[in-house]
């Protein structure tokens, strides 16, 4: 068996994948990631009942591992355990071997990395845990080495303790498996006690405090390294910013630490100053180097973190910034028919004849290569984008020197700067580093190309929805709102069961076959919602509609509020988890309470903006506690402390005058505020069959008219922008204005 295994491998190390299809159950598998694995030497599952009935059959333990296609230290793991045929002689003789992809099966990742993280204090992927037969979690943590290393156990030895104790002691095993599962299901509901009060408003203050507290200010960011952008501190700033009144102390404050922050960001090789896009982290504390792969959920939200900073401070770098970032999007990250592809990897070859994968091969420069492409430009291109012969990477960035010698693009020097530098203007700097730029993407073009994990995932989808519905607000460019609207019907034709009546949750090659988690339902309603208020095409209000009221259906905690992470419909889940933590990804709870409280708003429904205010009663608890770990609940909570208000332009979606209208209502209306279409036809007939009050909201004497309501009470209507500028303003002081 063994002779058998290492000649498997060697075919797998020769590049002949084809003679090892099969050799494993993850071989039929669409996910990019479980194909990853479906030529180890490990006989690994799928999650889901063969696997589950097998563990019982042989009364062995499981050995899950959760992961993600473009996970590097998930790489690091195949390459020294998962493809060594002795390791995995022993995982396949002592254990039931399970793979998942966390972005696919979010609710047993969320489960699983609970107890890890309860259990050593720290989670992260590759995650490694080992479970009952019953799927009861007893073991756990993150990468293993292959051998004792740095005082960390070998993975092989802690599979062979592992078997053995199974073998001798399987009761007491059991037995503190059961524990466990009773403390995740204790923990799971900590903090959720449904009352009858919000929390104070002391608690949204004590957040900022908390971000100010753990500003950086010399480097921007919150915390040390490693920096994550994490975009829902942005939403939040922003959002207390107009809370507290543009112009106040506090204001200027929060839009000063969200604006430099999205700055040395811009700056940072966190961008990728060739192609557009952020990567997913910085691995020191100045953006200057990151960990290279790309993500879908953070280029979506930092599109719209960039516009919102843009508003609040006419910076027309983080307008440049959000449009680079769609740039890349429409470029590398979209399917054919219109939806969005998920990531793409930190990892890429060396070169086109290397053997091993090298971590930010494809973005990084040695200084000779750029010289020799840009000729002439080349001392302005290395002088603006901090390009050295030893290469930039902080020491503390580099402990294996794995960049030694190599550059990261990082905007040291903006145009006016080196414009006085070399004698020029700042307009042949702009013209020429342009140029240098194209040169050098076009050449790193013909580099290995890091993978691209092309799988449709309708949560993050209904993010860059929004993104593209929100910049086509903004900006006004008509490209933007069909993009998303290309997305929006990829999404109904190929991830909507219209049968069921429900969302599934992932597409490669055709449906995953995976039902929606509460997340796709939240994510795309939030982005069907913007994509109506985009355009005010009312069958994505229509969806939104009838999507939430499937979610409350399928998701809904009906003793304690809120919603689960799975449907109540699940079977192959330990227990459904329930969390509001917004994170990397904001939480569904967050997103669904801002759903419901503008579907309130919209519809004039006020039993949805109860379950809104229900949400963020059941989790008073936790934001009391730690509110900074929940800062877009807390725009939700702060959201539902104001009246519903409606602006209504009654018009020709198509004329000028309407236009001037929208364009107002858009850049004047505050957090509270839902910018809504009555033209007569469809839409507003269907806004009139939920409150008659839309059908009386008319052009007057043949012009557009703007409407501005508080719970659809109307002011008197007006045709003129100036007067409805000056009405926003009154209405909502805290409201940007631009001219």
């Amino acid at each position: 068996m063994k002779r058998k295994l290492w000649v498997l491998l060697s075919h797998w190390k020769s590049g002949k994948s084809g003679r090892l299809y099969g050799v494993n159950h993850l071989a039929g598998e669409r996910n990019p990631y479980l194909q990853q694995h479906a030529t180890n030497p490990v006989d690994w599952y799928p999650w889901g009942e063969e696997a589950f009935a097998k563990a019982r059959r042989e009364n062995k333990p499981v050995f899950l591992s959760i992961g993600y296609s473009t996970c590097h230290w998930c790489h690091v793991m195949a390459r020294e355990s998962f493809s060594n045929p002795e390791i995995a002689a022993v995982m396949n003789g002592g254990f039931i071997n399970i793979k998942v992809d966390r972005e696919e099966r979010p609710d047993v990742d969320q489960v699983y990395m609970a107890f890890v993280q309860a259990s050593t204090g720290a989670g992260g992927w590759p995650m490694s845990v080992w479970l009952t037969p019953d799927l009861k979690p007893f073991f756990g943590g993150t990468y293993f080495p292959p051998g004792s290393s740095m005082g960390r156990p070998g993975f092989k030895h802690v599979l062979e303790q592992i078997a053995d104790a199974w073998k001798t002691d399987e009761h007491d095993i059991r037995t503190q498996a059961g524990r466990m599962t009773e403390q995740l299901r204790m923990l799971n509901s900590s903090g959720e006690v449904s009352g009858d009060e919000l929390p104070a408003q002391d608690v949204t203050l004590m957040a900022f405090e908390r971000f100010t507290a753990a500003y950086d200010a010399v480097d921007g960011g919150f915390g040390g390294a490693p920096k994550f952008p994490r975009p829902v501190i942005h939403h939040f700033l922003h959002h207390f910013a107009r809370l507290q009144g543009l112009g106040s102390v506090s204001s200027a404050k929060a839009i000063g630490m969200s604006a430099e922050t999205l700055r040395h960001m811009a700056d940072g090789g966190i961008q990728d100053h060739l192609g557009g896009g952020f990567h997913r982290y910085s691995v020191d504390r100045f953006w200057h180097i990151p960990h290279y792969e790309k993500m879908l959920y953070d280029q979506a939200q930092l599109v719209i973190a960039y516009l919102d900073a843009a508003r609040l401070t006419n910076d027309p770098l983080f307008i440049a910034t959000a449009r680079d970032i769609l740039a890349y999007v429409t470029r590398s990250m979209t399917h054919p028919g219109g939806g969005f592809y998920s990531a793409e990897d930190a990892d890429s070859m060396e070169s086109s004849d290397a053997i091993h994968k090298s971590e930010g091969a494809y973005y990084i420069w040695k200084k000779q290569d750029i010289d020799t492409l840009l000729g002439d430009v080349a001392s302005l291109f290395n002088y603006v984008y901090g390009v050295g012969v030893g290469g930039n990477a902080p020491p503390d960035s580099d402990p294996h020197g794995d960049l030694a010698g190599t550059n990261t693009l990082i905007r040291r020097h903006g145009d006016a700067e080196a414009a006085a530098h070399f004698g020029m203007s700042p307009a042949k700097v702009a013209l020429d580093l342009a140029g240098a730029r194209t040169i050098l993407f076009d050449a790193r073009g013909k580099r290995p190309h890091p993978h691209l994990d092309d799988k449709i995932l309708t949560a993050w989808n209904g993010l860059m929805i929004s993104a593209f519905a929100r910049a086509y607000q903004d900006l006004g460019d008509s490209s933007y709102l069909e993009i998303a609207t290309r997305a929006a019907d990829f999404i109904f034709e190929n991830l909507h069961d219209r049968e069921r009546g429900i969302l599934l949750r992932s597409y490669r090659d055709g449906p995953s076959g995976i039902d929606g988690f509460a997340a796709d339902y939240a994510f795309l309603i939030q982005g069907l919602l913007d994509l109506y208020q985009a355009g005010f095409d009312i069958r994505w209000l229509q969806w939104a509609d009838a999507l939430q009221t499937r979610q409350d259906e399928l998701f809904e905690d009906g003793k304690g509020g809120g919603y689960f992470a799975s449907s109540k419909t699940a079977t192959d889940i330990l227990l459904r988890a329930k969390d509001a933590y917004d994170g990397a990804e904001p939480s569904e709870n967050s997103i669904s309470a801002l759903n419901l409280l503008r579907l309130g708003a919209i519809l004039s429904q006020p039993e949805r903006r109860e379950k809104a205010v229900r949400i963020l009663r059941t989790f008073a608890q936790k934001i009391i506690r730690v509110p900074d770990s929940m800062p877009q609940m807390l725009v939700a909570l702060e959201t539902a402390r104001a009246n519903p208000a409606q602006i209504v332009i009654a018009g020709n979606l198509r004329s000028i005058d309407t236009r001037k209208l929208l364009d107002v209502a858009r850049a004047c209306s505050g957090p509270h505020h839902v910018v809504l279409m009555a033209d007569g036809g469809e839409g507003q007939k269907y806004l009139a069959s939920y409150s008659s009050i839309y059908s009386t909201l008319t052009a007057i004497d043949g012009k557009a008219t703007a409407y501005l309501c508080e719970n659809l009470v109307c002011q008197l209507p007006t045709n003129d922008p100036v007067n409805l500028k000056a009405m926003l303003t009154s209405d909502n002081k805290h409201a940007p204005t631009r001219d």
